[in-house]
């Protein structure tokens, strides 16, 4: 066991870095520190001398040697602390996967929506990154600093409700009894519409070494793996040889995803999993034992090979950016922004509207994550669905809705807008709420003369005749909806309805958790000839 946690932390990007590790001292003196980067490349060892220009300098066997902060992080006691939050004015902390995979680039994309110039300085304390803007260029007046902490979520929640944290960045959505802890000290409702905000689509990716010969993988198998049942590759198809379990830490909203989407209630990880840092470390990990699975988020793979998903119903599960946008991939979660109903300031609210907005998602895209903007798909007899829609094992009369079905979708693209329920209710969840936006800004660039199918579908439950006409009402009151919302922006445009109940479901209808997503309401979109 011990050689094999030697070979997953030994991971460093030149013969002078391993040299260094190996020359330093082998018991810790007061002054020794390590200098660890994200990804795993670089681990350094030696005695603090200083830190200087955004440089740490430490002196090895192979002397002194400096070493940005923009790539490692240092851990020990000599390590410099620094005092960030009175030059803030806005504080951002949470999941990693936001603050380290989304952030940086987001706020370079806000300084030139801003038209100002943006200075950003690793901390090296433990992930804090201070971005400074200036405006007219950076020949202007302060626009506001804002200071990033990359931990994990419920560590932003925490400091939002400790008011250390403006906006607190989640890789999952925010717990009950966080909601309640920040209601009951006066935050305000943190699932309204005004606090809560969807930021960006991620899907979490199942990934193995490259020299891996699996590449796919049933739900069942990898929530076998986690939970310690499956120990040796040869069990699923693979060569023989155990496995190398690769998880994160329990506060992890990845991890949180990861558990409640494939191990499901009431089933733990094996206690041989391994606990990684964060996304970076999760792949050279990965990338570093031939016999690794881990998980990581969609923009993190780093070279390491992804896997097909299977889902229960024998259903391709691909982590692709339409799948995501319309909630399809059982692994795909949103990431968010949280705010404070009683925090005032003006500048985390203007940052937070821009980030949520249409001028971000190029940013977005660009960070390797999936924006919330539209996505147009050809409905074609190929496609998988068109496929099932000609299943000869169905009755007389289930059949001809179906090839009713076909018949009417090979003449239309479909738009990755999606549209779900609250449940038992006709009024529209926050994703919805998104969608009507977006799709109305989309459809009033589309020429005079588009015609527009609002689709309704619903979950097995109840009788198939009964599901056919709930399906269409839920199609109408989208349709309705939509054109209250848009008033006159889709003159010149036809949107009419239809309904097709339980058939053609995007994913299983065994849990409710799947049956929500079977209760959709597609757009299909046809162009003038």
């Amino acid at each position: 066991m011990a050689s094999k946690v030697f070979s997953m932390k030994r991971n460093f990007v030149s013969a002078i870095a391993l040299a260094t590790a190996m020359l330093a001292p082998a018991s810790a003196m007061a002054e020794e520190v390590t200098l660890r980067s994200a990804d795993g490349t670089v681990n350094l060892v030696g005695d603090f001398i200083e830190f200087t220009d955004n440089n740490y300098v430490i002196r090895t066997g192979l002397g002194d040697l400096r070493i940005s902060a923009s790539r490692v992080r240092c851990e020990g006691a000599a390590c410099p602390s620094f005092e960030t939050a009175a030059e803030a004015d806005v504080t951002l902390s949470g999941s990693d996967t936001v603050g380290l995979g989304v952030m940086p680039l987001l706020m370079s994309g806000y300084a030139a929506y801003l038209n100002a110039e943006v200075t950003t300085t690793e901390l090296g304390a433990g992930g804090e990154v201070l971005a400074e803007m200036i405006g007219d260029e950076g020949f202007g007046d302060p626009v506001g600093n804002f200071l990033i902490r990359s931990t994990g979520s419920s560590d932003g929640f925490a400091n939002l409700l400790g008011k250390s944290a403006q906006v607190a960045m989640s890789s999952r959505r925010i717990r009950v009894e966080e909601a309640r802890a920040l209601r009951d000290a006066g935050a305000g409702n943190m699932v309204s519409p005004d606090q809560e905000h969807i930021l960006a689509i991620d899907s979490l990716v199942v990934i193995t070494h490259p020299s891996n010969p699996i590449d796919t993988l049933s739900v069942q198998q990898l929530a076998g793996i986690y939970s310690g049942a499956i120990t040796n590759w040869s069990e699923v198809g693979g060569e023989n040889a155990p496995i190398t379990v690769l998880t994160r830490d329990e506060t992890s909203g990845t991890r949180g995803v990861f558990d409640e989407r494939v191990l499901g209630e009431g089933v733990s990880q094996t206690g041989q999993a391994f606990t990684i840092s964060d996304n970076n470390a999760m792949a050279a990990t990965v990338n570093d034992d031939p016999n690794a699975i881990g998980y990581v988020g969609y923009a993190f793979q780093r070279g390491a090979k992804p896997l097909t998903l299977i889902n229960e119903c024998g259903q391709t599960m691909v982590p692709d950016a339409f799948s995501a946008r319309t909630e399809e991939y059982a692994l795909q979660r949103f990431l968010y922004l949280y705010n404070r109903a009683d925090t005032n300031i003006s500048e985390s609210e203007n940052f937070v509207d821009y980030a949520v907005s249409n001028a971000a998602d190029e940013v977005i895209a660009k960070a390797g994550f999936i924006d919330l903007g539209i996505d147009r798909r050809a409905q074609t007899m190929d496609d998988p669905r068109a496929q099932s829609l000609l299943d000869p094992n169905v009755d007389a009369f289930e059949g001809g809705v179906m090839r009713e079905m076909l018949a009417q979708m090979v003449n239309y693209d479909r738009l990755s807008s999606t549209f779900r329920f609250r449940t038992g209710s006709q009024n529209l969840d926050q994703r919805g709420l998104l969608n009507l936006e977006r799709l109305t800004d989309y459809l009033e660039t589309q020429p005079e003369g588009t015609e527009v199918l609002i689709v309704g579908f619903t979950d097995d439950v109840g009788a198939f005749e009964s599901n056919r006409e709930l399906s269409v009402r839920r199609a109408e009151s989208v349709r309705a909806t939509l054109r209250d919302f848009a008033g006159d922006r889709l003159n010149g445009i036809t949107v009419a309805t239809a309904g097709y109940g339980e058939i053609a479901p995007a994913t299983c209808n065994i849990t409710e958790g799947q049956r929500s997503i079977n209760r959709r309401v597609e757009v299909w979109i046809q162009s003038p000839a």
